[in-house]
Parts: C-alpha cells; structure tokens; sequence
C-alpha cells in the first residue's frame, strides 16, 4: 500500500531501522498476585502476567494500572470457560522500572518462577521489547503494546521483507505512518516556515522516528534541522538550542523520555528558543496530565498524539465498559484527570482473554499463539484483526492529534482536545489546533 505522499509501505519499511537504548538501574519489585476466589488445580488455572512501568522516567504509563487491574480482575472473578472447562484466572504484575535490564528480569520471574501462561506487556521498548525477547526465547505467549511497531518489531531483529522471526510475541500499536498522517494533517492548521528543529535520542524509539519518518516529512516539504541523536539522562541541550535558533525553526518535533523534555524544555524557555515556536509537537512525553502540568506555564498548548480517548466510540469485550464510563470512573476513583494509557493496557486483557478461548487450550502455549494469528477482537482502541496488519504479528492502531489547553473551569489545570482524525474517522475532533505562543 503507498500513502498518498507516494512512500510505499516497503520504502517505509526498509527506513525504519532501530537500536536499543535505556537506563541501567537494578532490582525487581515484588509482584502483586490476584487470584479469582475459587480454588481449584493447578491445570484449571491460567496465570497471566502483566508488565508495566510503575516507577522511574517512564512512571506515568504506569499511573492508571491500579484502576485497569482491578476491572480486568473483577471481569475475570469467575474465570474463563474454554473447551468445557472453568478455568480459574490469577493476574500476576511486576514494576520494570521503566529500565530493559529491570523488565527482562521480571519476565523470567514470571516465566520460569510463576510459571505464566500468557504475558501481557506495555509501554516504551525499554519495557516491551526486554519482556517481549524473554518470551519469545521461552516459548510463553506475549501480547505487547504502546511502542511504535518499527520499533518492537525491526528493534528487536526482524528484518524488512522477511519472514516474521516471532512466533510467540505480538503486538498492537500505531507506527511511523501513522505519526505522518497526523502531523501532515495537524501542523497545517497553524502558519509556519515549515521549518522543523527534531530532537531524536539514541534509543530504540529515536533511531526508528530519525530512520522512517523524518524522510517522509522530508519528502512533504518541510526542512529538518537535526543536531543529531543525543543520549538519554543528557543534562546540557545548549548547543542543539542554539542551533534551533540560528536555523529559524518553528516547529519542534520530539521523542524524549519524560525528565529529558522537561530539562530541555526549561533551558528552551531560558535561552529564547520558545519564543519563536509556532508548534511544539512531542511525544513518548507530554501523553499525561501529570507530566505537562510539571511544566507550568510551559506546557500550555503544546501538541501531542492520543493513543486512547473517552471520546472515542469503542468499548471493552471483556468488561463491557464504554470508553467514556472507563474515563469516569477512573477520575472518580482517583480524583485525576483521565490518562490515555488506560484503554490500551485494558485491550490487553480484551485480546489475552480472546486468545485464550480461541485457543481451545489455555494450557498450551503454541496453541494460544497460533490462535493470534488470526485474532479478531473489540477493544476501547477499536476493532483488532492480526493478519492485515503491516508485517505479521503486528495490528496497526491510530494516534489522533491534538493539544493541551489551559483549563478555563472544572477541578483540573488542563484539558486535552482532539485536532485532526486522519487514521480514524471515528474519533471526533474538538478543536483546531492552537498556536504554542498563541
């Protein structure tokens, strides 16, 4: 398939290659085991473990675990009927602390010493790709998500045009593509040189954005101004600062983790860089409330992507809950802001629940992979079908964009709205995107 700038999907596929990157911090914190109440054997029980970031940079994918753990367990609480037999479920979770060496750890743990059935895994290629490799190494089925797909998939060695080296790990996620469609259809609505300042680290996510998509905005006419990839923990951005400025850019583009952008940005603001930005794009940072409010005044109007909305007209097979009651009743519980995290970590369970009773056999690991292959499910991020997406083990899901406001009314700091809906028609648009120095 070409997109309508004339890239076809094998160009974009050959473009998209990655490395590795992340932090070196040790130790595993203990996992936190649920059970449905019943008891039962060993072998009519399913024991599925969740990976997440609960600490560290990548902490905010984190935040609304405690909340989309507790529907996927009381959906569970009186297990799953597969093949004529009642299974009991027991949810087993670990923190990776946002770090590979920490997610790798606790993905043996689950495998080796809580003996898992199935691994469900979410949040940056520090923590998917770690626990995705551990799987896949073991024979244990992984349904991974929120980590662009160029990036779980050509980052962890499959190679453009050949067959899939996974056969126990798959994963639904937007991509480079889909990034390209939003930002070609965002940053119109505000003029600019269409001079654009990108900030790409030297991770697994900065190396598949600097080798699939920076061409393609190339080709759409815009000018990149590219200071080269720098590493994550860096203190001092002066010299890509000053290089924006000289440049004259007026959109900046980045992929950063959280405390990264933060730093960078303030020092943006010190120097004069902010004054002269029409569009601050950002992602991997900038997704939650928590972190952009941590900005002040700074992280008015910047734009972002959406992975998951209240407003977006999907719903949970497994619980049954709306997009818009998931929402809700997370602010409730937590008197925060809704965290667009939330609907892909609950897909999890929708797809791990489907693949399990498609599989005929919870109880054997090849059968619940093969079941992927061809797995069609409704999720609060839309419909998944495996086996139509971009490469095999991949279904492709879209990030909207849009902005963050200064809140005029309610009880939080600030809103998100929708800008543009180029890969989902379904999701509506609210709002025309607003100048960053608006």
């Amino acid at each position: 398939m070409a997109d309508r700038k004339g890239i076809s999907r094998r160009e974009l596929i050959k473009r998209a290659g990655v490395g590795a990157g992340g932090l070196a911090v040790s130790g595993v914190a203990a996992p936190q085991v649920w059970a449905a109440p019943r008891v039962s054997r060993a072998d009519e029980t399913i024991k599925i473990g969740f990976v997440s970031p609960l600490t560290g940079p990548a902490s905010g994918f984190g935040e609304p675990d405690p909340y989309v753990l507790g529907l996927a367990k009381k959906a569970l609480a009186k297990g799953l009927t597969i093949g004529g037999t009642t299974y009991s479920v027991e949810v087993v979770n670990k923190d990776a602390q946002s770090t590979p060496s920490v997610a790798a750890q606790a993905a043996n743990d689950l495998i080796h010493s809580e003996n898992v059935d199935l691994m469900l895994t979410t949040s940056t290629p520090e923590v998917v790709n770690p626990v995705s490799d551990a799987c896949e190494a073991a024979g244990v089925p992984c349904i991974s998500t929120v980590v662009p797909w160029e990036a779980w998939y050509f980052g962890r060695g499959a190679k453009p045009g050949k067959p899939s080296p996974f056969r126990y790990t798959y994963h639904f996620c937007f991509g480079v593509a889909n990034f390209f469609d939003t930002y070609t259809h965002l940053w119109p609505q505000v003029k600019t040189n269409k001079v654009v300042g990108v900030m790409l680290p030297n991770d697994a996510d900065g190396n598949a954005i600097r080798g699939a998509l920076v061409p393609l905005l190339e080709k759409a006419g815009y000018k990149i101004v590219d200071p080269g990839a720098y590493q994550d923990g860096t203190n001092d951005y002066t010299a890509q600062i000053t290089q924006f400025k000289q440049a004259g850019i007026q959109i900046f583009n980045t992929f950063p983790i959280p405390p990264d952008f933060a730093t960078f940005w303030r020092q943006a603001a010190q120097q004069g860089l902010t004054k002269q930005i029409r569009i601050a794009q950002i992602a991997k940072t900038g997704l939650f409330t928590s972190q952009v409010e941590a900005l002040g005044s700074l992280g008015y109007n910047l734009a972002s992507g959406a992975y998951w909305g209240p407003t977006w007209p999907y719903r949970s097979s497994l619980t049954g809950i709306s997009n818009a009651a998931l929402a809700a009743g997370y602010t409730k519980q937590s008197k925060k802001y809704w965290n667009q995290q939330m609907g892909p970590s609950l897909a999890l369970f929708d797809v791990g629940a489907a693949a399990l009773k498609a599989s005929g056999n919870p109880k054997d690991k090849t059968a619940v992979a093969n079941a992927m292959k061809t797995l069609s499910v409704t999720t609060p991020v839309g419909h998944l079908q495996w086996g139509k997406g971009p490469v095999p083990n991949v279904v492709q899901t879209p990030i909207p964009g849009g902005q963050w406001l200064k809140a005029t009314s309610g009880p939080f700091k600030l809103k998100w709205v929708f800008c543009e809906h180029s890969d989902d028609k379904n999701v509506p648009i609210q709002a025309k995107l607003k100048p960053y120095n608006a």
